[in-house]
């Protein structure tokens, strides 16, 4: 007996290629083995052993070469800039938790990789890489390399692609139905009282007329279920698709041999309506699950507001209106929503959200700027040159560059699940085969076959999707977006909420500042203005808002530290403004307001006083999230608010002050190293290290802010004292999840019980089969979409 490849599982034949007494079935095999273990990557094939990945034998030669073409890679490219571009191939090879490893570890394999990601369903890989180290065309050299060989069009082949794989369905459903329609023709005297009068000779004639329709409808009809069950043993996984295989198989080599034996006429009707009835609820699962695919799928498009330029006046307008040609301002640490041009400021952009790397790219007068980018520096002016989608900032928000993504502890479960379910059910039908053959031979065959048909893990594996997409949507309409489904999960372990103080239950806007000091000239007021406008904090909206001065003046040479305050050249003198002791150099001890200190040339020209205006609802919202959460309050100011804050959140023994964003993120590490689940809502500006330490990071929107990918989540600014009912309708999503789940186990004991007693037609058993799925889909998605309109619409 030859030996298996210990890289891909082929046999090795009777000459295997050794290396350190390991045999593989060819030098591509031995070479890939030699790349994993010399970077480290061993664990490969621990996880999936049969991975089926070989490096291509012969040269690829100038067969990519076409890839070196400028205008070749700006249509591929979906973004290239700063010595950095982003691309995402279409690769149809991936099809086990193997490829996906692989493939997001391309980084190991060569350094010029920045990281890489796969979407599983889409069968797609997005790459971000050095362009000085590796080149496009040696990208997708080394993909090939590792049989990884991807389909480059630069037509959009998706829908036509969709099209055909629907011809294909209908047309093996049409081919079924002609023959289930004959074959039960020829079958009908079976059904009828005297039917075996029929004379042996007709009998022989319709079994055999039977027999050679079935041949199309098993052999071509049913391949998509073979093919799936191959795939999966030949990686040694048993998928669903196997005990179906077994069914169609059983029920056609009875028949034949009855047939061919002349004993019977078989059960060709029960097979060919079998396949038949499996590929309208093939094709009918597809259809509504198409028609829910947004439940399934939705994405939160979050609410971007973006400040324009009409008439030199600023405008605020929804993400979704932004138009080519128009004119719009960026902040410091800003987003820029869509891909533009520099006409005006000095521009350093900072790519980190698109590529990982966060050194600041230096940009020209006419430059063109990719969407994504992130503006340090003072204020600019861009023109927009291509609308938004805004489908790709969401993609860039799900895109996690920082850590892998681990899968939530509820998925695991099912994924787990679902695989003992197969190999649950096959023990069931050969011991329901067995049993009945030694009892009742007679319904041997229908309680086999039934019982592989009938029971399906589809439902429960469903069942997440579908009721967290729905969940997320029903949240989106609610003001309430989320970045993807397994923040639902982690929202209904929340036991501990962290609030930041100014942003978050404070009204930017409304922030009253009263200056306090020397008197300022004109132009000292709108030195003061320009330098507040180019910050998106909270307290520079607030001072800016509270200065009458038209037009703003030219920032240069402008700097943001966090915590502490701002400061930039205008009109030939340095401006700073911030924190008593950036400006001073001494700590604010005072127990007063809140207080916005201002530095002009040489001198301190006094200070903005800042009187806080709380967001509407604070105080319900505070009294119904303390019978149930632990909450907190962190603040980056001085504790002159501690007083009035104490009576909102009833005592002030939670409540901490002079908090720098690093001394949040410790707080909330602490929190969560005593085994507490934590929430922490801030504005994404001071505490983006909190957000991200936190198990859920929710920031506070209102109409113009700094979107910040460390969020889980944004609740819009009018939706605030809706919070505690946001948390709540999570355990009700998870109370559908679990629900569902029990419809789904009930429905496959139910199905066994009938099925394992031999009374049930595989017929009515390929029925059932899509309808359970379908029908636990539509309840998790509807009960959701009906949960909502009660609690948070």
């Amino acid at each position: 007996m030859g030996v298996n490849c210990i890289h891909c599982g082929e046999d090795c034949g009777k000459h295997p290629v050794l290396l350190d007494d390991k045999p593989f079935c060819c030098h591509g095999c031995k070479t890939v083995y030699q790349i994993l273990n010399t970077k480290e990557m061993g664990q490969y094939y621990r996880i999936r052993p049969m991975s089926g990945i070989r490096i291509e034998q012969t040269e690829t030669g100038n067969k990519y070469a076409y890839l070196e073409l400028e205008e070749i890679r700006e249509k591929l490219l979906d973004f290239s800039d700063g010595g950095f571009s982003k691309v995402s191939l279409f690769i149809p090879g991936i099809h086990c938790a193997s490829c996906i490893w692989l493939l997001e570890n391309l980084n190991t394999l060569n350094p010029g990789i920045i990281q890489s990601a796969v979407n599983f369903p889409d069968k797609t890989v997005s790459i971000t890489f050095k362009d000085e180290q590796i080149s496009l065309r040696q990208l997708v050299e080394l993909l090939a390399s590792i049989h990884y060989i991807p389909e480059i069009t630069l037509d959009k082949l998706d829908k036509k692609e969709s099209q055909r794989s629907d011809r294909n369905v209908l047309l093996k459903i049409g081919i079924a139905a002609f023959s289930f329609m004959n074959v039960m023709l020829y079958n009908f005297p079976e059904y009828l009282p005297g039917g075996e009068e029929l004379g042996g000779f007709f009998t022989r004639v319709f079994g055999w007329l039977s027999l050679l329709l079935s041949l199309p409808v098993v052999f071509y009809s049913a391949s998509d279920y073979y093919l799936s069950a191959f795939k999966g043993l030949k990686h040694r996984m048993i998928n669903i698709d196997l005990p179906i295989t077994l069914g169609i198989f059983t029920l056609f080599f009875q028949s034949a041999y009855e047939i061919i034996s002349g004993h019977g006429i078989g059960y060709m009707d029960s097979l060919t309506g079998l396949v038949f009835f499996l590929l309208i609820g093939k094709w009918y699962q597809g259809k509504t699950y198409q028609a829910l695919s947004f439940e399934r799928d939705y994405k939160s498009y979050f609410p971007v507001a973006v400040t324009t330029l009409v008439d030199d006046n600023e405008q605020t307008i929804p993400l979704s209106k932004l138009k080519k040609g128009h004119h719009i301002l960026i902040r410091n640490q800003e987003l820029i929503p869509a891909d533009s041009r520099l006409v005006k400021g000095n521009a350093n952009i900072d790519y980190s959200f698109v590529t990982g790397e966060s050194l600041p790219v230096p940009k020209n007068m006419n430059d063109f700027i990719f969407a994504g980018g992130r503006q340090v520096g003072s204020t600019i002016e861009l023109v927009v040159e291509k609308e938004v989608e805004q489908s790709y900032l969401t993609q860039l928000w799900n895109q996690d560059s920082n850590k892998q993504q681990s899968e939530s502890g509820l998925n695991t479960l099912v994924n787990k699940v679902s695989e003992s379910f197969t190999v649950a059910i096959l023990f069931v039908a050969f011991s329901a085969g067995v049993y009945w053959l030694l009892n009742d031979s007679s319904l041997a065959l229908f309680a086999f076959t039934s019982v592989l048909i009938i029971a399906c893990p589809c439902a429960l594996a469903l069942t997440v999707p579908f009721t967290f997409g729905s969940t997320m949507r029903a949240f989106g309409r609610s003001g309430f977006y989320i970045k993807n489904s397994e923040v639902i999960e982690n929202l209904q372990k929340i036991d501990t909420v962290v609030f930041d103080k100014t942003g978050t239950i404070t009204l930017n806007r409304s922030l009253k500042a009263r200056f306090v000091g020397e008197p300022l000239t004109r132009d000292e007021l709108c030195m003061i203005k320009s330098l507040a406008a180019s910050s998106g904090h909270p307290l520079s909206t607030a001072v800016k808002e509270n200065i009458d001065c038209e037009g703003l003046l030219e920032v240069e040479d402008f700097q943001e530290i966090p915590a502490m305050g701002t400061s930039a050249l205008i009109c030939g003198k340095r401006v700073s403004m911030g924190s008593k002791k950036f400006i001073t150099g001494k700590a604010d001890e005072s127990s007063g307001s809140t207080a916005v200190y201002v530095f002009i040339e040489n001198r301190v020209a006094g200070y903005f006083q800042i009187e806080n205006t709380y967001r509407d609802g604070l105080a319900e919202i505070v009294n119904r999230l303390q019978k149930k959460y632990e909450l907190y309050l962190l603040s980056g100011d001085n504790a002159s608010e501690k007083k009035n804050l104490s009576v909102i959140f009833g005592s002030g023994k939670n409540l901490f002050f002079n908090q720098s964003p690093s001394d949040k993120m410790g707080f909330v590490k602490k929190l969560k190293e005593n085994a507490r689940k934590v929430l922490m809502i801030g504005d994404g500006l001071n505490d983006a290290g909190a957000l991200l330490e936190s198990d859920v990071g929710l920031t506070i929107a209102d109409d113009i802010y700094s979107f910040s990918p460390a969020c889980n989540g944004i609740v819009e600014a009018g939706k605030f004292d809706r919070l505690y009912d946001f948390l709540d309708f999570s355990h009700l999503a998870m109370k559908v999840v679990k629900l569902s789940f029990a419809i789904s186990f009930l429905y496959n004991i139910i199905g066994l019980f009938f099925a394992v007693q031999g009374t049930l037609s595989p017929i009515i058993a390929a029925i059932l089969m899509p309808v359970s799925s379908v029908s636990v889909v539509a309840f998790a998605t509807f009960s959701v979409h009906y949960l909502s309109t009660r609690k948070i619409s």
